[in-house]
């Protein structure tokens, strides 16, 4: 039986004034029900480009013995993009990877029509408008692999909600717009998995609020549109006792443009928490609202939404006696000026420059200051990914303008590289462009294979598509530099089924690798990756682990789990062996 179609035809027509409709999905049969799949005809590719490579040759080594430190593999690979669906069906506001491999992601359901169809047994009343009946998906299943989609039902709105993976692999998805500010949501990976919603589970509105895995395994989230607080959400539970918090810092770095939204949360090594908005950060005990340090302002402009810049933290070199003193650096980079968005919002739209600037932070001494770097070129909207050999991916967004409908212009087609490690003035690297603008609400996501995963971009209120900047249904995959074929024969091979996947904090472990080079323990990182939740530039729960080792041949490593869950949060997480900077496909484990 058919559940899914496609049919342009029965698009709202009063949505739709001005629009073409994208490619048809391809429908597949699974268990009785028709799925659809796009790029039925397969992905093609771009090449890598020449020119001089800027690669610097510094090293993330821990400091254990095992000879001298040996410089990372170098190349001039570029990157390889390929596109992986021509059409997805529904574009890509928030996107969650799961344990299984699976991207789910979704949008507003208060719009209008996606492009992707249900079967009209699933139809629903708009909560805001009950006078019209939806009949279209808001929201898919992605197989990372083969690019079949599976639709999903929401009944209430996750418009700018924030969310999380569980310690058990379910997503917990908060807040929301309109009828859902207040929701919490369920998801957990299974073939025939939906939503499970309850549309008052949270204390106060949380529309743009940003969410935070703490050590028990407990979700903290934080702000939101016209609120001041915080709360903390028990992990897996729609229903809960509610704990709210108040929290003026977020009203000190409101301005006129609020430019404090998706504020920047970062669990620290000592279990409290980093909280940066608009311009201003300070570590906060989630437990007891107290401010612990406030920390020095960051110059230049806005950097939270709808300014939006970009940030991590920056990767987290453990030891092998378990200890929680860890040297913890946070990077911020690019945004706008704290007007940008008065301008960009309303006719006639004027599109400030985007910030060119990055900046890091040690949380660790107690005096420090910002350090500021120039980026190759200006940056808003754009995502920041960890990868596992511990450099830094920005992508997407643009040169100008602020997040919003229609609010940024001249698109930001080229990643850039940055390499914490390399001597300053050596740690930006120009990967190959792509030629699908990635506007607002465009998600990616680091994939097992090291790859990374590109949808999304919708900067229209509507699905429109015969406009500068388009709804984007297609999908891309990006290979970035450490995937270059000539290092292949570099590149460990994980044996999983001679491997630990179940970890205890603090405790040895093993990792049966395949590798035809001689290394030592100074050749070698284990890096361990949580998938975060990804929305409007902003990656909720990101973090790179550099494990200590204890023993390292290129058949079998012993490494030492992270020491406790304010290193590492519960649940799952990507594990990769690095050999001097050529990451293996990665192995999913758990860790209580």
């Amino acid at each position: 039986m058919t559940v899914v179609f496609f049919k342009a035809s029965l698009l709202l027509p009063f949505l739709f004034l001005g629009t073409f409709a994208r490619p048809p999905i391809k429908v597949v049969e699974k268990n009785g029900f028709s799925f659809g799949i796009g790029n039925p005809f397969g992905g093609f590719h771009f090449g890598p480009f020449g020119g001089p490579d800027d690669h610097g040759n510094g090293n993330n080594n821990d400091d254990d013995d095992g000879g001298a430190p040996k410089p990372d593999f170098e190349t001039k690979f570029h990157g390889e993009w390929e596109l992986h669906s021509e059409n997805a069906g529904v574009s890509a506001m928030q996107l969650q990877l799961m344990p299984n491999n699976k991207a789910v992601w979704f949008d507003t359901t208060n719009l209008g029509p996606s492009a992707l169809e249900f079967n009209p047994r699933y139809c629903r009343p708009l909560p805001n408008n009950p006078a019209v009946t939806d009949c279209y998906a808001h929201a898919i299943e992605y197989d990372t692999q083969s690019a079949a989609v599976r639709p999903l039902k929401f009944s209430y709105d996750p418009w700018c909600s924030s969310g999380g993976l569980a310690a058990n692999g379910d997503l917990i998805n908060t807040g929301g717009a309109l009828e859902a500010m207040k929701a919490v949501r369920t998801y957990s990976p299974c073939d025939t998995c939906e939503f499970q919603e309850n549309v008052a589970g949270l204390a106060e509105n949380r529309w743009y609020a940003s969410q935070q895995m703490l050590e028990d395994g407990s979700f903290v989230v934080i702000g939101g549109r016209d609120v001041f607080s915080y709360e903390i959400v028990p992990p897996n539970q729609l229903q809960f006792e509610k704990k709210l918090f108040p929290l003026p810092f977020l009203q000190e770095t409101r301005d006129e443009k609020e430019n404090n939204l998706y504020p920047f949360v970062y669990i620290l090594p000592d279990g409290n928490i980093f909280l940066f908005a608009n311009s201003k950060s300070i570590i906060l005990n989630p437990y007891t609202g107290e401010t612990i340090r406030k920390l020095p302002d960051l110059p230049g402009g806005s950097r939270n939404y709808p300014a939006s810049g970009m940030s991590v933290l920056l990767p987290l070199q453990l030891s092998v006696d378990g200890s929680e003193n860890v040297d913890t650096e946070v990077l911020v980079c690019g945004g706008n000026t704290p007007d940008a968005f008065k301008y960009s919002e309303n006719e006639p739209r004027r599109f400030a420059p985007a910030l060119n600037d990055c900046n890091r932070l040690s949380l660790t001494q107690e005096n420090a200051e910002w350090d500021k770097e120039t980026m190759p070129s200006r940056r808003v909207m754009g995502d920041a990914f960890i990868l596992p050999n511990g450099e830094v991916l920005m992508i997407n967004g643009a040169k100008a303008g602020t997040s919003a409908w229609g609010a940024g212009d001249d698109a930001n087609f080229t990643p850039v590289l940055y390499k914490p490690n390399s001597p300053k003035g050596k740690r930006f690297k120009t990967l190959k462009p792509t030629n699908i603008a990635r506007m607002y609400h465009s998600s990616s996501a680091l994939l097992i294979d090291g790859k990374i995963l590109v949808t999304g971009s919708n900067p229209n209120q509507f699905y429109t598509f015969n406009v500068k900047y388009p709804t984007e249904l297609r999908v891309e995959k990006f290979s970035p530099p450490y995937l270059a074929p000539e290092l292949d024969k570099h590149r460990p091979v994980i044996v999983e089924d001679a491997s630990d996947k179940e970890l205890k904090y603090g405790q040895n472990f093993v990792v049966t690798i395949n590798l035809d080079d001689n290394v030592d323990k100074s050749d070698i990182k284990v890096t361990m990756y949580p998938p975060p939740f990804t929305t409007h530039g902003f990656s909720q729960s990101q973090r790179l682990l550099v494990l200590g080792l204890n023993e390292v041949t290129n058949e079998q490593i012993t490494a030492v789990a992270p020491p406790s869950g304010k290193i590492a949060p519960p649940g799952y997480y990507m594990l990769f062996v690095v050999h001097r900077g050529v990451p293996s496909s990665g192995m999913w484990v758990h860790i209580m």
